[in-house]
């Protein structure tokens, strides 16, 4: 395990789960809310984010949590030797947006760039979740399938499964 990409809908405890495989490997964690978003909450540039995004694939190691962009998302599943799709019933998303969005309003969430826009986020995140679930999630399946014959694929469908799986115990694919 030296190159990971974790990914999942909005609201499945990517950035949760990142920071603790960090923690645990030592592995250099990359958010790329931070990478797509300045402090504020402004979009960067298409053209930066994508150098910024090379630019972590060149490296020897790495941790990478989030989407990103539709076009990064399969160059950097083809470079990572481990998957870890989170992909939890959509009921829980919702549920764990809205409790990040009520934490939020505390502590700011980590992984998201300083001084994000709260609400405006969480208002995306509630749009994305359907959307990702009709359209990207069944791809992100069918990848983790063809993916294991040739990479480590950790597809955890429920809390159970993320909680083995950062215990260090075998999770079914």
């Amino acid at each position: 395990m030296k190159k990971v990409a974790v990914f999942g809908n909005a609201g499945a405890g990517k950035s949760t789960l990142s920071r603790k495989l960090a923690q645990r490997t030592g592995l250099p964690l990359h958010a790329l809310d931070k990478l797509c978003f300045d402090p504020g909450g402004a979009a960067v540039p298409p053209e930066l984010y994508a150098t910024r995004h090379a630019e972590i694939l060149t490296q020897s190691t790495w941790i990478i949590d989030g989407y990103g962009s539709y076009e990064s998302l399969w160059p950097r599943f083809a470079e990572a030797d481990t998957l870890v799709h989170i992909d939890l019933p959509l009921p829980l998303h919702f549920w764990w947006v809205t409790k990040r969005f009520v934490k939020g309003l505390f502590i700011p969430p980590q992984g998201w760039p300083e001084n994000s826009p709260l609400v405006r986020s969480t208002l995306t995140s509630y749009r994305v979740l359907w959307l990702c679930h009709r359209q990207l999630t069944p791809k992100y399946r069918a990848y983790v399938v063809d993916a294991a014959q040739s990479k480590q694929v950790f597809h955890l469908r429920s809390k159970a499964d993320v909680a083995k799986f950062l215990s260090g115990l075998p999770v079914a694919v």
